[in-house]
């Protein structure tokens, strides 16, 4: 069996700098029109200047012959100006931002550190009409791990969106009920993102047969009973959710260490990942919309011309690549993959 789908985005993807991000953009470059990059660097692209420069060094690292266009955003801090994102609007290549809690997951120190202090900032997004990205969980260590989204939208969500009410607001992947319930309930100008992992794994995948490293993310994953509300949404024919991945390359040892990094690679079977979901929910018919009409949609951006061909025909996964001087573990190492992308895909 093929399938055959309008060229797909992926609208949250890390693909890290220097010869790290020359190790997996051709991964994404080859199944993925465009991808909204996180400027979770070190340091962070806190403004357009530093978001010019980060987007010549995707375009530079990218595979000869490759048809990819990175869609770059800005890292939300406490000193945002309304001005930096007057600019960030006017540039043309800069088509979000990101807003990380301090502290909240991988690279997110410089991030914000109490709502009421971006409040200027918000309003500049809602005024020149630039999308908020959002980690939606909280960082207090009294509230447990599993609760933090839930909590986020009650503490801080739920509030922004009544302040804002034109904001246009991105909830990156979503991993609860009640997530989807809160994205349903807001009305189109809230949107939310969904991994592959979220969709195809619950949190028993962290302890399969031992502590499982590659399976850590942020947020984690979560019970059963989330994990099929997610499909639902995904698979649903919804316009507010669709596909963003959330690659996230570490390298093997910043995975398989005493503290691990949080983060799951699979950029190396992005779509592929999705139809194998799809599949097994029986909504084959429903994954073009999620993968490539939902999301440009919703930033205002016209839908790709192009086409990718599925087979549904199984592939073993390496158990590694390569990730500049080290090994990079991908999503599914050593295992199989039930959908291949054709060769000519993203060409």
């Amino acid at each position: 069996m093929t399938l055959t789908l309008r060229r797909p985005d992926d609208w949250h993807l890390h693909l890290r700098d220097g010869a790290t991000l020359a190790a997996v953009v051709g991964h994404t470059a080859e199944r993925f029109a465009r991808a909204i990059v996180m400027p979770n660097l070190k340091p962070p692209v806190t403004t357009t200047e530093l978001a010019a420069a980060y987007r010549q060094r995707i375009v530079a690292a990218l595979p000869a012959g490759a048809r990819f266009t990175p869609l770059m955003t800005l890292y939300l801090t406490d000193n945002t100006s309304g001005a930096e994102i007057a600019r960030a609007r006017a540039c043309g290549f800069v088509h979000a931002v990101k807003y990380y809690p301090a502290g909240a997951t991988t690279h997110s120190d410089a991030g914000v550190t109490a709502i009421d202090k971006v409040h200027g900032a918000l309003a500049a997004l809602e005024e020149h009409d630039l999308p908020l990205l959002v980690h939606g969980e909280v960082t207090d260590p009294a509230v447990d791990v599993f609760d933090r989204e839930a909590a986020f939208i009650d503490r801080v969500l739920a509030d922004v969106v009544r302040r804002f009410p034109k904001l246009r607001i991105v909830f990156e992947h979503v991993t609860t009920r009640e997530a989807v319930a809160f994205v349903r309930s807001a009305g189109p100008r809230v949107a939310a993102t969904i991994t592959p992992q979220h969709l195809l794994l619950n949190r028993n995948a962290l302890f399969d047969g031992g502590v499982r490293p590659h399976h850590y993310c942020l947020p984690v994953l979560k019970r059963e009973a989330h994990r099929e509300a997610l499909v639902a949404a995904a698979t649903g024919g919804e316009a507010q959710f669709f596909l963003g991945t959330d690659s996230a390359p570490h390298a093997r040892h910043s995975k398989e260490s005493a503290c691990g990094c949080a983060g799951v690679y699979s950029a190396h079977a992005g779509i592929e990942l999705y139809a194998e979901a799809f599949d097994r929910a029986g909504r084959l018919e429903q994954l073009e919309g999620f993968a490539s009409h939902h999301g440009a949609d919703f930033y205002r951006l016209p839908r790709n011309d192009a086409s990718i061909t599925l087979s549904r025909s199984s592939w073993t996964v390496p158990a590694n690549y390569p990730f500049g001087a080290d090994a990079l573990v991908p999503f599914r190492a050593g295992e199989t993959v039930a959908w291949r992308l054709q060769p000519s895909g993203g060409r």
